[in-house]
């Protein structure tokens, strides 16, 4: 194939022989399948199955600031910046779930909501869908973490948290999509006019 010619989309070339749950918990399974792979030689493929939808919110207040949450990381071990993250039932619309992630989180609870991203975030691996929301109409409440949260929270202009997410002081890969789209649509003019002026300020 020349790099000229169009790629079309193909079936599934994997052929499933069996499936077993091999862990599960409240919040995933790990499905092995017995497969035979596109070359029709037998295989293992494991599947992390995700039973909640990944909700993340980028908080944008009328000063161009957002909030960036800080927690330790328990399967890298490491602390970790991110934006207001968790999970919601897949039956659940978006925006509730991630008003309740932004109240927990940081206290915060928004008026208005705009939906800009849907993402795979490891589909090698894991069934996992993601969608990122554009909070704004901001009233700051006391926080309400869960009790296996232990967060910090810390309120800078958009500009400083898109330069922590390029400089790689930001590794979590569903904060740092979130912050870039919101950038690249922003400079598009692409967003909703309120977000646009209040990214305007923030940078």
């Amino acid at each position: 194939m020349t790099d000229d010619e169009p790629v079309e989309a193909e079936g599934n070339p994997w052929t499933v022989l069996s499936r077993r749950v091999a862990y599960d918990n409240n919040w995933i399974q790990v499905i092995e399948h017995d497969v035979l792979n596109p070359a029709g030689n037998p295989g293992l493929y494991g599947v992390v199955h995700v039973k909640s939808l990944a909700v993340g919110v980028l908080p944008i207040d009328d000063d161009g600031a957002t909030y960036l949450v800080g927690q330790y990381r328990f399967p890298g071990d490491y602390f970790s910046w991110e934006l207001p993250e968790g999970g919601g039932a897949m039956d659940v619309p978006a925006e509730i779930s991630g008003a309740r992630e932004l109240r927990e989180e940081t206290g915060l609870t928004a008026a208005r909501w705009h939906q800009f991203l849907r993402m795979d975030l490891s589909n090698a691996i894991s069934d996992e869908r993601a969608v990122g929301l554009i909070a704004w109409g901001l009233r700051q409440f006391a926080p309400e973490p869960e009790e296996d949260e232990k967060i910090i929270v810390r309120r800078m202009p958009f500009g400083e948290a898109l330069a922590m997410a390029l400089s790689g002081e930001i590794v979590d890969s569903f904060a740092q999509t979130m912050l870039f789209k919101a950038k690249l649509l922003a400079d598009l003019g692409a967003l909703p006019d309120p977000v646009l002026k209040r990214l305007a300020v923030g940078q």
